[in-house]
């Protein structure tokens, strides 16, 4: 929910580069533990180390700020397949341990039905002190997101490459809208938990910045409110990582499927490469032009009409992504994802979005589709589509 555990040996680090030069990238995923009335289980420290305790290695499976949550992040990735190979194994362990203690594991951005009691916090002061500071807004307002990171040389890259991808963050969000139902009601909405993320005082697209300095006075200022306790509660959707030199995207709803987190990270790296390799500053787009498109991304879905980022007139984000692909598909053929990339964009062509698809499941059935959707795939329909 809150996305700002530590991630030791996880998506937070990386090496520079990755496949053809790219930079590296990695995961962070977010999901609520059910039953199959929709009801929140609490039992997500034990579904985590069971996950752990059963699993090759020593995968990064966590609870969350609440019980009923766990949170997974895959090492250092190179490639779009090499993401869902790790996220497939993550939410495969997940899904045994939530198994083990009368769970499902579902990804899905918001909780489709209306819940009957408070859920317990998760282990740990600061999580008692979040929840403490927050009240009851923050159990009206659940979410589960994914996280991409990727990797840049130093915070000042980071907050540069930022600047880039602020107008990049509405159409990256339609590539996963996946929260249509909240509290037992269709929202009307691609994106319901994008409207509840904002409610947080430190969420939603960062100002443009000229330097690091900047953003350093600017978080001095947000603690210095009191509105937020620590530098993890920092909580744009673009922001440079405090712990390891990456800059980090956090615009989407939870993944339906790895393959679909995949995509959002291929894509989220492209867009930071054009950044990197881009010889002028970015365009100072106002912040409240920025905050109206995401709106409209968490309206509309895959499909929306928004601002290009390349200046031209709005377009659906498809059309967007389509030149943006285009303009990278030689170095992608040669790292072997280019394939990956317009399989699953064809995909979500054919079958919608999240949003799309938890709505022709209807309220009735989601719950079992998004159990069997979040781990029910196989590594290779994940990459073959």
């Amino acid at each position: 929910m809150a996305g700002d555990t530590n991630q030791d040996q996880s998506a937070t680090q990386r090496g520079t580069t990755g496949g053809d030069g790219f930079p590296t990238i990695g995961v962070e995923e977010e999901f609520f533990l059910v039953d199959r009335a929709g009801r929140l289980i609490d039992q997500g420290p034990e579904t985590a180390e069971h996950g752990v305790a059963q699993s090759d290695g020593d995968p990064d499976l966590k609870p969350e700020l609440l019980r009923a949550m766990v949170e997974s992040a895959t090492g250092i990735c190179r490639t779009g397949p090499e993401v869902v190979d790790e996220l497939t194994e993550l939410r495969a362990a997940l899904a045994s341990g939530a198994g083990e203690h009368g769970a499902l594991l579902i990804a899905s951005g918001t909780l489709p039905h209306e819940q009957v009691r408070s859920v317990p916090v998760g282990p740990g002061a600061r999580y008692r002190r979040i929840t403490e500071h927050v009240g009851e807004f923050l159990f009206a307002g659940m979410t589960c997101g994914c996280h991409v990171h990727v990797g840049v040389d130093d915070p000042a890259t980071a907050v540069r490459v930022a600047n880039h991808l602020r107008l990049w963050l509405p159409t990256l969000m339609t590539v996963c809208a996946n929260s249509p139902f909240h509290d037992g009601h269709d929202t009307g909405y691609a994106s319901s938990r994008h409207l509840l993320w904002e409610r947080w005082p430190s969420a939603g697209p960062p100002p443009y910045l000229d330097s690091l300095d900047q953003y350093e006075e600017l978080v001095a200022d947000m603690l210095a409110t009191g509105a937020i306790l620590d530098r993890k509660m920092v909580y744009f959707d673009v922001r440079p990582s405090d712990a390891h030199p990456t800059v980090e995207v956090r615009i989407s709803d939870v993944a339906p499927t790895p393959r679909e987190a995949g995509l959002l990270a291929v894509l989220t790296r492209i867009a930071v490469t054009e950044a990197l390799e881009s010889a002028t500053p970015a365009a100072r787009v106002p912040t409240q032009v920025v905050r109206a498109a995401e709106w409209r991304a968490a309206k509309d879905g895959w499909g929306a009409v928004l601002p290009d980022p390349a200046g031209e007139p709005p377009r659906p984000a498809p059309l967007i992504i389509d030149d943006l692909v285009a303009r990278h598909a030689p170095a992608l053929r040669r790292s072997g994802e280019l394939e990956f990339v317009e399989s699953t964009l064809a995909f979500i062509d054919a079958q919608g979005d999240g949003a799309v698809r938890q709505r022709a499941a209807g309220l009735d059935s989601v719950i079992d589709m998004l159990a069997e959707q979040t781990a029910g795939q196989s590594l290779s329909a994940a990459r073959t589509g």
